[in-house]
């Protein structure tokens, strides 16, 4: 076997993909970080005691597996953009101060097995269909507003309401605004 003394591997053969920017406060102190890699495919940030709403912008992070925000203390929405990250497997948003419904989009995320919301301050229907008939009561413990399958608790007439284009409302900053109307 013949080999050539002449060659070289190249120096910088791989580039690492760094595309996110984020601002983190640690006890008082903020802190810039200027590249995050965007090859995550597990974020475990449960038990933080992390506060203020979900950012929309976790839905750009379209590689995850995991998600895991249980046993922190957010608040607002889930947002809808979560619905982006089709390849999620597992979401924890457990034990959190959460309210509003599940957004329907969550249903576009058809490999998720694992999915916990339980003990927020969430109302409304379940989404129906697809993986979230598979998910035990368990997962929506704590929510006295929740109601459909697969909790027993019957929606009557409640429905949510089908998104519509943030077209129609000026100034939102979301993709989708919701209306809700409870009787």
């Amino acid at each position: 076997m013949y080999a050539n003394p002449m060659f070289q591997i190249p120096r910088y053969t791989w580039t690492i993909p760094y595309m996110y920017s984020m601002i983190m406060t640690n006890r008082g102190m903020q802190r810039f970080y200027e590249k995050i890699l965007d090859i995550f495919i597990a974020i475990d940030f449960s038990g933080n005691n992390f506060k203020r709403q979900i950012p929309t912008s976790i839905g750009n992070l379209k590689g995850l597996h995991l998600l895991n925000l249980g046993s922190n203390n957010l608040t607002g929405h889930i947002p809808s953009s979560i619905g982006n990250l089709t390849q999620l497997e597992s979401l924890d948003l457990s034990q959190n101060q959460l309210s509003g419904e599940i957004p329907l989009q969550l249903s576009r995320i058809t490999f998720l097995a694992f999915f916990n919301v339980s003990h927020n301050h969430l109302t409304g229907p379940i989404p129906q269909g697809k993986q979230f008939t598979t998910f035990p009561n368990a997962s929506f413990d704590g929510n006295s507003g929740l109601c459909g399958s697969p909790l027993s608790r019957a929606c009557g007439s409640f429905e949510a309401s089908p998104p519509t284009s943030s077209s129609s409302k000026q100034g939102s900053t979301s993709e989708f605004d919701w209306k809700f109307v409870l009787m």
